[in-house]
């Protein structure tokens, strides 16, 4: 008998723990900033680049890279854009200003 109830009350627990393992929690899709080192990075669709941005990135400099994903940064008094391109296997960052010139 005390098998029989230590058995019962080992199944319900195990019922319970699996009940609440499966609830499921929806997260509102916000913009995404992220803070590092003082610095502000926004995400920014490649289609609303400045024109300036998008010319170098046209450039000999960049020849075969393609543009993945943007962001503007704001760090202290500079503001740029940090754009992800890959080429092929390869991958890599640039960071340009609101101009077009690269930055250090």
């Amino acid at each position: 008998m005390k098998k029989l109830i230590l058995s019962a009350a080992f199944l319900a627990f195990a019922g319970f723990s699996a009940v609440q393992a499966s609830e499921i929690n929806t997260i509102n899709h916000a913009a995404v900033v992220a803070v590092q080192d003082s610095a502000v990075k926004t995400p920014v669709k490649l289609e609303e680049l400045p024109e300036p941005v998008t010319t170098a990135l046209k450039s000999d400099a960049y020849k075969g890279w393609t543009a993945a994903e943007a962001w503007s940064v704001k760090e202290g008094t500079k503001e740029y854009y940090l754009i992800n391109v890959k080429k092929e296997a390869e991958t890599g960052s640039v960071k340009i200003d609101k101009d077009g010139k690269p930055v250090q």
